[in-house]
Formats: structure tokens, C-alpha cells, sequence
């Protein structure tokens, strides 16, 4: 499924953090893994993103065999998250450009903390997710707490990619680091979405992309069907309404879901712009009144 224009989907489910990615790594299934790169890329997946665990350490081999045929499969691009250099040197080497269409991989992910993974940028040219949730303060890794934190980290990162890398601004893509609206009592979304609107205000960053992964935002929260559609989803596309008008144009996500924005009198979008306004207990409390609250029984 398209998202919605101009959105691109990082497709997730390579992953151990889903139940059934997981028992395909831990069975050494190459074959049904093959057939879950195929089917989001079906779905509309730009790009795929890789990430096997733990076992990328223990077994390089496998990592090798499952790029190799993730590539015979697909044609589209692919992401290798792990925070290893070796790890990231043997998937970049493995990596063959030609089977994507000439396009680059994406390196998923550096930061100010993680000093050794700019040296994965030299092995090949590449894109990279560069994550934006954490600072280096007096030599100590902080989390960001306010969107000037955020910004200054894009900044700084960015400028050094540019100067020392050679890396036009282009093949940059920011990791805001979504959290949940079910612990958004520090205002963490609002701070994530004033970011994205600080970024894309700069005229120096033009052209940098923006991304987080939309699956976290209705983590946690009770799982609750409206219709054909979940809460979690309709929070989810109620997070993109407002990221979209402020330079977002890419998700970690699931393909085949739909990410399309909601008309502005939706009441979940509507409730989602009163709690992200919100911190503390009240924030957690408007979270509960949106579950319980009669008018979801009519959408």
C-alpha cells in the first residue's frame, strides 16, 4: 500500500522485535526471510531496513547470506541497523549497488555518542540515519529533553558530515526518536515535532529528510479495534497529520499499513493535539480519557 504522496516507507519487519522475524533468524530460515523483503516490497516499501539481532555478532556468515538474498528478491535499497562497525563494514561490503537500481544503502545509524560508526561512512559511498534523541555534554551522553537539544545535535552532525565526509545534505536522514503517547507526560512528542519544524526552517539543511519510527508512538497503549482500523493506527496517522507539514517524508514502518493523513475533524486527531499540549498527569489522564470515551464507538 502507498502511504500517502511523497511519504516514503522504510519497511520494519526484518526485525527481532516482531515474533515471527524473530523465529525466522533463530531457525536460520534465509528463504521465508527472503519472502518478507518481498512482500513490503510489494506493499511499496522504499527501503528495507535489516536488522537481525544479536546474531549479526555471533554470526557474520548469515548476515552475508540473508543481504545476498534479500538482494535476489528485491530491488530496492536497504538499511543495515546495528550500532557495530564491523557489523556495518561486512553488510556495506556485501551490499551490491547494482541489484538496487544504483541506489545507495543506508547506514541506520549514527550519533554523537557513537564515535566508531562514522567510520562505517568511508567503506562505500552511503546514506545515513543519523539519530537525533541524544547529545554528548562534558563527555557524557544526555538524552534531549527540548527541541533546541534536538536541532543543535542535527546541526552539528550535519556539519560534520558535509565537511568531513563529503556527504551532500541530501543523503541525510533524521531520526527524531518518536516516543510513546502512553508516557508523554515530559511532552517528549511535542518536543519531537517542534524539532522537525525548527529543521526544516534552516535554509542550510534544505533537502536533509526526516523520519522516526511511527509504530512507537502508539506503543504501550491498550490495544482497542475501531472498525477495520486499531487506536494505535489512528494515533499513528494522527502523528504523521501533524510531522507531514513539517519536512517528515519518511517512517520506519510497516508497508502494508495505511499512513494516510486524517481530515482535520477526526476526534483521535483531535484528541492527540490536546494531550501533546499536555504533560504530567494530565497528559496521562487525557490518554485514558481517549480510550474510554463514547465517541469512539462511532468511528
Amino acid at each position: 500500500m502507498v502511504a500517502d504522496d511523497g511519504l516514503l516507507v522504510i519497511g520494519e519487519r526484518i526485525n527481532p522485535g516482531f515474533k515471527s522475524s524473530e523465529a525466522l533468524f533463530d531457525n536460520s530460515d534465509i528463504d521465508g526471510i527472503q519472502a518478507l523483503a518481498i512482500k513490503q516490497a510489494e506493499a511499496g516499501a522504499s527501503y528495507l531496513n535489516i536488522n537481525i539481532g544479536m546474531k549479526a555478532l555471533t554470526d557474520l556468515s548469515f548476515m552475508v547470506d540473508v543481504i545476498k538474498a534479500i538482494q535476489e528478491g528485491v530491488d530496492i535499497p536497504l538499511s543495515f541497523d546495528f550500532p557495530n562497525f564491523e557489523v556495518q563494514e561486512m553488510c556495506l561490503n556485501t551490499y551490491d549497488k547494482g541489484k538496487a537500481g544504483g541506489r545507495k544503502p543506508i547506514v541506520n545509524s549514527i550519533s554523537e555518542h557513537r564515535e566508531e560508526m562514522f567510520e562505517a561512512l568511508r567503506v562505500r559511498p552511503t546514506k545515513v540515519i543519523v539519530m537525533a534523541s541524544e547529545r554528548m555534554e562534558d563527555g557524557i551522553g544526555k538524552s534531549n529533553k527540548e527541541a533546541g537539544q534536538v536541532y543543535g545535535v542535527v546541526r552539528r552532525i550535519t556539519d560534520r558530515l558535509v565537511s568531513d565526509y563529503d556527504m551532500a545534505v541530501e543523503d541525510i536522514i533524521v531520526d527524531v526518536s518518536i516516543t510513546t503517547l502512553a508516557v508523554n507526560n515530559e511532552g517528549l512528542i511535542k518536543m519531537v515535532l517542534d524539532a522537525a519544524q525548527m529543521i526544516q526552517e534552516d535554509k542550510t539543511l534544505r533537502g536533509i529528510h526526516m523520519m522516526g519510527g511511527i509504530s512507537n508512538v502508539g506503543m504501550l497503549l491498550p490495544k482497542k479495534r475501531l472498525g477495520d482500523l486499531t487506536l494505535q493506527h489512528g494515533i499513528e496517522r494522527s502523528f504523521l497529520t501533524v510531522a507531514r507539514p513539517r519536512g517528515f517524508d519518511m517512517v520506519l514502518g510497516t508497508p502494508w499499513h495505511c499512513y494516510e493523513p486524517l481530515p482535520e475533524d477526526n476526534f483521535i486527531l483531535q484528541k492527540f493535539l490536546e494531550i501533546i499540549e499536555l504533560k504530567g498527569t494530565k497528559a496521562l489522564k487525557a490518554v485514558r480519557d481517549l480510550y474510554t470515551s463514547p465517541k469512539l464507538e462511532g468511528i
